[in-house]
């Protein structure tokens, strides 16, 4: 029994959203800027990554075998923002207004592995988002950031003993940028830059109860040349803030056929630095350091003696998480893909 015997996920990095507040006449370009960190972590980092089949991460693929996934899931926004502005020379409130925006973003992936060696397995995962807001009124489908990433474990899988898997996950930004897409009237599918990231995950099995966790680091890359209009400014350059990461959690096996999981993760996202440019010459707005926690809870269904259904259900703890998130993963078996075949 798979369950039984610690094949259990290991949770991913999640890189959640920033909201910032902007003093006097910076506040709309400035939010507007931020706020794009809101849609970069949905689809970078969604409940996919966050929580995948538990039978998937600390059983990696024999040589030559391949394997392939499915995902969708669903992510839920609400935000309240304050927009206030003073008057230089009397120094009152000339704009104060509060804006309540929602963000629904629905994403299906394929994600795809092979192993390398029996011990190191390679995967690269394909992304479709469809994003709605509320505020500006605005629908989009496109494709997402494309990522690829090793799993190694060093040590040899023995009955009792701690299970460690090391890993690494480069990020393009096959997406809309945030950074290039019209603001007013867009919204964006991808994070517009590169990241690379690696960490451990490790897991214990106490029959019938598997505990896991993982710790990781993600670097990302500045994006340079930019164009973008913001207000009366035009943003010329992002230096992305790095982001640390970890989680926790169990799995306990019902029954056969039947698993449930619980997790805990939380991220630390550096500040990120934009440059703009306007009639008065460069300018630097930083945004806040920013925590993410989310709380996920996951049941697993064996449908079939290789398939695995994985539903799952999580909620965000702090301002930068989201406040609903639904997935639903499964294995996609065809000739030529499955074990043994």
């Amino acid at each position: 029994m798979k369950m039984m015997s610690g094949k259990v996920a290991a949770v991913a990095a999640l890189l959640l959203a920033q909201h910032v507040a902007w003093a006097a006449d910076n506040v709309d370009e400035a939010r507007e800027a931020l706020q794009t960190q809101d849609d970069d972590v949905t689809q970078e980092k969604n409940l996919e990554e966050v929580f995948q089949a538990a039978e998937k991460q600390y059983s990696l693929l024999p040589s030559g075998q391949m394997s392939l996934n499915f995902s969708a899931n669903y992510n839920y926004y609400r935000d309240d923002r304050i927009d206030i502005a003073f008057d230089e020379d009397s120094g009152g409130i000339s704009r104060f207004r509060i804006e309540q925006d929602a963000q629904h973003a629905f994403s299906s992936a394929l994600s795809f592995d092979y192993g390398i060696w029996n011990n190191l397995t390679f995967n690269t995962r394909l992304p479709v988002s469809y994003k709605y807001d509320t505020e500006k009124d605005v629908s989009q489908a496109a494709l997402g950031d494309v990522s690829f990433s090793l799993r190694y474990q060093p040590f040899p899988v023995r009955p009792g003993a701690m299970n460690t898997t090391l890993y690494t996950t480069l990020s393009t930004p096959t997406g809309d940028s945030p950074y290039e897409i019209n603001v007013r009237e867009e919204v964006s599918s991808g994070s517009g830059y590169y990241s690379l990231g690696g960490g451990i995950s490790v897991s214990k099995v106490i029959d019938p109860v598997v505990l896991f966790g993982s710790a990781g680091y993600t670097m990302a890359f500045d994006i340079n040349g930019l164009n973008q209009r913001r207000g009366n400014s035009t943003l010329r350059e992002v230096q992305p803030g790095d982001s640390l990461n970890f989680s926790m959690g169990l799995a306990y096996a019902l029954s056969y056929e039947v698993s449930l999981s619980a997790s805990y993760q939380q991220s630390y996202n550096f500040d990120t630095r934009f440059i703009f440019q306007d009639s008065d010459g460069i300018r630097d707005v930083n945004s806040e350091d920013s925590t993410s926690s989310v709380v996920n809870t996951s049941l697993g269904l064996r449908s079939s003696k290789n398939r695995i259904i994985n539903l799952s259900f999580g909620f965000g703890l702090t301002e930068d998480s989201p406040d609903v998130l639904l997935g639903i993963s499964m294995p996609i078996d065809f000739t030529g893909l499955k074990p043994g075949v």
